[in-house]
């Protein structure tokens, strides 16, 4: 058995406590990474291609119809995904928290594996499925009753196609939340309001659903901003159907003749209605009206579904397959079949996808070293920025130690889109050439990803007492040399776990980086949308099932970790 005298904490009398120096580097570098991108976005918005102020851009916004109709669509195409998705949601929520239908846990795994897959694949899925003419379901039911060759059952080219498609990929955050909610709703409070004879329908109106509201709300809100600033599915799905959102028509005001002030411009509304979705969704949360207030909750109160059972499975099995399982087979079939829709039989069998992804395109090779290369590099470096941050935040390391949480927050309430265009607009000129090269990627990705892993890390240290810290204080260590050799180490799942999820969001992040990658810089999942452009959808499916089994290898090794505090992985972005 070890004693206290076996545990030695490294001292150096009289070091130097570099506290200061590392709070007052971690603003500036934040400083630049975040506001620098916003001011240039901020000048071209209010300037015209000769430099002189105008406000002629946002004139042409207000006046345009082809500027004014991507905003009315994008806005109502978002609020259909956070009706739909609450929609979905909220009663597989309830079937999985609250009551006896069978394979509870079974249903969370598929959950996880729609929370996983990129959107923009889903898309690409859905569009193998339910594309009008060569799409499987189109072929499959043509066959089955005979009909002309143009004759189709869905159509997945057109606007309500589009809002589905996204609600496949967006209700896991809906579920989350409210899953979350329903666990930790009183089962006393529901057990009163049965003896006093209310029956299930009048108890989850009056009761349940009043408590859990509030998540309802906030993962609708969340649903709405994916949707708002989602760049793929929609390049995707809506530019074949012959329309912009205001994602797609900020991209397409970089095509020849490139519009960069006017791209400017438009993103700055986009940019306003994130931040106030944002505030919106954390005021729900942030309310206490809904709350229980010393209420003895025990286990959860499952409820008996009796002949129900088997309709909410039913239920339960429809979103399954329609989010999961037939995108999965749909990827699956495309990768190893020779056309579409072939079925997949021994004598339709083909490598010949693989064999040309892996061996015959040349811009896989350069692809996938960019891609694994710049998520080494943004996990390791946006982790350790995000640990160092977190710390000084949540101990008071330093006076005004509290900007550092704000200017790592930041980011959050900025779209993808609107960031590619900050980054391109002050990394290409004559000052800070660093377009066209990996950094300006690598730049990007840790603005995206520092929010996520500054909560998860100040999360975690919110678990550990400052008693073991302030012992290697009184010690002598300074402050630095604590967070290295005692609190960094009683944290070290959690740094994994926040490492894997850092690494994940940068292989499978679109929206930024179609502003600005080059033909030297290429990643997988801009080479994804390059390839459904030329339609060759084999080697997008293979490419897109690489990038699925390394995102479930990572996150089960991830779950698989003893964490101290702070969220599991899979639950990181609701």
């Amino acid at each position: 058995m070890s004693t206290a005298s076996d545990f030695r904490i490294p001292v150096r009398r009289g070091s130097i406590d570099w506290s200061k120096p590392v709070f007052m580097a971690l603003v500036a570098f934040l400083a630049v990474l975040v506001l620098l991108p916003l001011s240039w976005l901020v000048y071209f918005a209010v300037t015209d291609q000769a430099g002189k102020v105008t406000f002629a851009n946002f004139v042409a916004m207000a006046t345009d119809p082809t500027l004014r109709r991507p905003f009315i669509l994008a806005i109502g195409m978002s609020l259909s995904v956070g009706a739909l998705s609450c929609i979905i949601a909220t009663p597989l929520a309830w079937f999985v928290a609250r009551t006896d239908m069978p394979g509870r846990s079974f249903v969370r795994i598929f959950v996880t594996a729609s929370f996983v897959t990129p959107p923009f694949l889903g898309a690409i899925a859905w569009e193998i499925l339910a594309a009008p003419n060569s799409g499987i379901l189109n072929v499959v039911y043509r066959s089955l009753f005979d009909l002309e060759p143009y004759d189709h059952i869905v159509d997945i080219y057109t606007l309500p196609g589009l809002v589905f498609a996204i609600s496949c990929y967006t209700f896991p955050y809906v579920f989350t939340l409210v899953s979350n909610a329903l666990d930790r709703v009183p089962s006393d409070l529901e057990e009163a309001s049965a003896i006093q004879g209310a029956s299930l329908y009048t108890t989850l109106r009056r009761v349940t659903i009043p408590l859990v509201l509030p998540a309802m709300l906030a993962g609708s809100l969340i649903a709405i901003l994916q949707a708002l600033t989602m760049f793929g599915s929609p390049a995707i799905l809506a530019l074949p159907a012959g329309f912009h959102v205001i994602t797609t028509k900020i991209w397409s005001l970089f095509q020849y003749p490139a519009k960069p002030n006017l791209a400017a411009a438009i993103s700055m509304p986009l940019l306003m209605f994130t931040i106030l979705l944002l505030w919106t969704q954390r005021s729900i949360l942030g309310r206490r009206g809904y709350t229980t207030l010393g209420a003895k909750s025990g286990v959860p109160r499952l409820t008996e579904l009796g002949h129900w059972r088997w309709a909410a499975w039913a239920f339960t099995a429809l979103v399954l397959l329609l989010t999961v399982v037939l995108p999965y087979l749909a990827l699956i079939q495309t990768a190893l079949t020779r056309t579409v829709a072939e079925p997949l039989s021994l004598a339709s069998f083909t490598l010949d996808h693989v064999r040309f992804v892996f061996f015959e395109f040349s811009a896989t090779s350069l692809a996938m070293r960019n891609t694994f290369l710049l998520g080494l590099m943004t996990a390791t470096v946006g982790t350790g920025l995000a640990l160092v941050t977190a710390y000084i935040v949540s101990r008071n390391v330093v006076k005004g130690g509290w900007m550092l949480g704000y200017l790592a927050t930041i980011p959050v309430a900025i779209p993808g889109i609107v960031l590619g265009v900050g980054l391109f607009l002050a990394y290409s000129n004559s000052i800070l050439p660093l377009y066209g090269t990996i950094w300006i990627l690598l730049i990007a990705f840790l603005t995206i990803e520092m929010p996520a892993a500054y909560q998860q890390l100040s999360s975690a240290f919110r678990s550990v007492h400052v008693e073991l810290e302030e012992a290697s204080r009184i010690l002598g260590a300074t402050r630095m040399e604590t967070l290295r050799t005692i609190t960094a180490p009683i944290l070290r799942s959690n740094v994994i776990a926040t490492w894997c999820f850092v690494f994940i969001g940068t292989i499978r992040e679109l929206s930024a980086m179609i502003l600005l990658t080059t033909a030297d810089t290429k990643l997988v999942s801009v080479i994804i949308y390059d390839l459904n452009e030329s339609g060759d959808l084999g080697a997008i499916s293979v490419l897109g099932l690489m990038l699925l089994a390394i995102s479930f290898v990572i996150i089960t090794i991830a779950n698989r970790l003893p964490l101290f505090g702070g969220p599991k992985l899979t639950s990181l972005r609701g």
